[in-house]
């Protein structure tokens, strides 16, 4: 593989049999355009369909513009970028989705933004996502709490250009939980954003669901915030003072008027003491049981194979 590559391309491939060939084939005619160097790196995030076997073949017609990297399991998208950057060459990093809803002639947008700031990380943003309602409302959400976790000023999406420095700063990452925007922004603040098209899909189907992007918010906030645990800080404190005027509330009825206290609002509060409690250990325990993981020490990735030329 020729080393002075000027741009590499990572994309992460999960049952995108049928639209790899038309995307490399997009990509070779926008740097052919521009003149410039580049590889592409394909990782197979260990899908259901044939996307292996087609990027086989097009690694074998394409050794020097092709390197091809199967994972030994499903690991997620943002495992397998991880594993994509680790294998890129480039000076400057573009990584685009296997879907062709952003087309690569929306790559030279971003070369070009970052020629002209210097910036180390430039985001495609959508004008208008061409996603289902409720595809919409999740990614909203899981954008909503990466705002607020990283204190970013605007969109993130997963069409971006790096340059290769941040690109190994982030290779130290030891949580097998990978969530790349939590990478970038902890190693810099330089960085900007450029419009581009978003396409409807027209092969296929996305292959993040609702309950998915659901499931990545809640690994979000336990993996980046100390939010759950402040909020039963905060929740238990309320509760305490209420139970504290409760029960002088109560105690004062006893003796003035001799209300008997009664069993039912003993069992009641037991009750509702109890499944309190019980939501504040399910926390403790999340936050534990990341802690065992990150303990434990497993690797984001393992690689089954890669395809490269190695002349």
């Amino acid at each position: 593989m020729n080393e002075e590559v000027k741009c590499s391309v990572v994309i992460p491939v999960y049952n995108s049999e049928q639209t790899l060939e038309m995307l490399f084939s997009k990509i070779q005619e926008v740097f052919k355009s521009l003149k410039i160097s580049y590889q592409v790196v394909f990782v197979e995030d260990c899908g259901q369909d044939k996307s292996w076997e087609v990027l086989r073949k097009l690694q074998a017609n394409f050794p020097k513009e092709i390197i091809a990297v199967k994972l030994s399991r499903n690991f997620g998208q943002h495992n397998a970028i991880l594993c994509g950057l680790q294998h890129a060459t480039g000076e400057l990093i573009i990584t685009i989705d296997d879907d062709l809803q952003i087309l690569p002639e929306e790559i030279p947008k971003l070369i070009i933004a970052q020629a002209e700031s210097k910036a180390e990380l430039v985001y495609g943003v959508y004008e208008n996502k061409q996603h289902n309602y409720f595809r919409n409302l999740g990614s909203l959400l899981v954008q909503r709490i990466a705002q607020y976790t990283f204190r970013t000023d605007g969109p993130i999406t997963s069409f971006r250009l790096l340059s290769s420095s941040l690109s190994k700063r982030i290779w130290n990452h030891s949580q097998s939980f990978v969530y790349i925007e939590g990478l970038f922004f902890w190693h810099t603040e330089n960085v900007i954003r450029v419009k581009v098209t978003h396409q409807p899909r027209k092969i296929g189907k996305s292959n993040y669901s609702t309950i998915k992007l659901i499931k990545l918010a809640v690994n979000l906030i336990f993996q980046f915030t100390t939010f759950p645990l402040r909020l039963i800080m905060v929740i238990g404190i309320l509760f305490s003072l209420i139970s504290f005027f409760l029960g002088v509330y109560f105690i004062f009825r006893k003796i003035v008027y001799e209300v008997p206290l009664g069993y039912t609002s003993i069992i009641v509060s037991i009750y509702f003491t109890t499944s309190v409690l019980l939501v504040f250990l399910g926390v403790i325990g999340e936050y534990l049981s990341r802690l065992y993981s990150i303990q434990n020490r497993r690797p984001q990735f393992s690689v089954r194979e890669v395809l490269m030329d190695v002349k």
